[in-house]
């Protein structure tokens, strides 16, 4: 494989936004600085009768909030987005290694909205499909949950009576 990326290995450094944003986001979401903006505004409203609570008081507080708001939102959101990807890498890479789970959930996230709810109403429907069967364990999977559906209540003909080929997801159940 070759790797003509700059940031391909794990081993090497990120890009230096990529590090200043992770890090920012991570000291932005502690208690440490949850403590000291509330500080801040602490000393802020002591200090309004110092300043006679005039418009240049009101104005730090309120440009400091907006400049400090506006960073914030790029930041976190590029730290959400690498965060967002990389958990889509790795329920992508268990979708692809079991082999009875649908390939086409693999990148569902770029589906437009249409296709994302008739893929939700399916999975609606076999959840009512499970609750019908008031079996914790059982499952189907998005290509044949029809056909799984009939094989475990029994009336199904593709696999009824063929012991060599269980169904899907269900190797564990017993014919009757």
């Amino acid at each position: 494989m070759n790797r003509t990326n700059s940031h391909s290995s794990r081993f090497e450094k990120p890009p230096l936004f990529d590090r200043i944003a992770s890090r920012v986001t991570r000291i932005a979401g502690s208690s440490y600085a949850s403590i000291v903006a509330f500080l801040i505004i602490i000393v802020w409203a002591i200090t309004g009768p110092l300043f006679n609570f005039s418009d240049t008081w009101q104005l730090v507080i309120n440009t400091g909030t907006t400049i400090i708001t506006f960073l914030m939102v790029f930041v976190i959101q590029q730290t959400q987005n690498k965060d967002t990807i990389a958990l889509h890498l790795k329920l992508n890479e268990l979708i692809a290694c079991n082999e009875k789970a649908s390939n086409r959930l693999i990148d569902i996230e770029s589906l437009s909205q249409e296709e994302l709810e008739i893929a939700h109403k399916f999975y609606a429907k076999l959840a009512k499909l499970a609750e019908e069967e008031q079996d914790l364990y059982g499952t189907h999977s998005l290509d044949n949950a029809n056909e799984n559906h009939q094989y475990k209540m029994g009336t199904g003909s593709t696999r009824k009576n063929n012991k060599k080929n269980p169904a899907p997801n269900d190797s564990s159940k017993t014919q009757k």
